[in-house]
């Protein structure tokens, strides 16, 4: 039988001098007078659109010839793969950007990558910075990382992301 996580939130309370932890809660129970954010704590949505400067500066380096994971209205090279395209089944050529969705199946997209660069692509992948988890460690870790300081603004949002981001270069040549 498949247990769903659950994410609680620590709370505490002073009790004479001491602060003592409180029952926890569970994320999903809100605090009184306080809504917590729950895109902190999952993946609402997987897709992160392509901050526009950080995709320019990147491209005056690389000159991307191919979108590995776009829409028709947000792609940014003219060769581009749609959700429709299924880029995990296309052959992946030439100098290639891939902003990945961010949920749980970013690891594949990440092994597809690695295994396009081992056939002579260059990827260049942007990513949430996740040192904890296995793909960082098994495909990450085997290209060139660079840690984007501060945290981005994808898209329309108001507000940057809650993680941190890294450019993760994937090629037979390191630099």
């Amino acid at each position: 039988r498949w247990m769903k996580e659950q994410l609680y939130q620590a709370s505490f309370g002073i009790d004479g001098q001491a602060l003592r932890p409180t029952a926890p809660l569970r994320v999903d129970d809100p605090l009184r007078g306080q809504r917590l954010n729950q895109s902190l704590f999952s993946s609402l949505t997987p897709e992160w659109p392509t901050p526009e400067g950080i995709f320019q500066a990147l491209n005056e380096r690389y000159h991307f010839d191919l979108d590995a994971c776009a829409t028709a209205d947000n792609a940014k090279c003219a060769r581009f793969f749609s959700k429709a395209q299924d880029a995990l089944v296309q052959d992946w050529t030439g100098t290639v950007w891939c902003n990945p969705p961010y949920g749980r199946e970013i690891g594949r997209w990440l092994k597809k990558a690695y295994d396009a660069a081992q056939r002579g692509a260059r990827v260049v992948c942007l990513v949430p910075a996740r040192t904890d988890t296995a793909w960082w460690h098994d495909l990450c870790m085997q290209g060139d990382i660079f840690f984007i300081r501060g945290r981005l603004t994808f898209g329309k949002a108001q507000n940057s992301a809650p993680f941190p981001s890294a450019v993760v270069v994937l090629s037979l040549i390191h630099i």
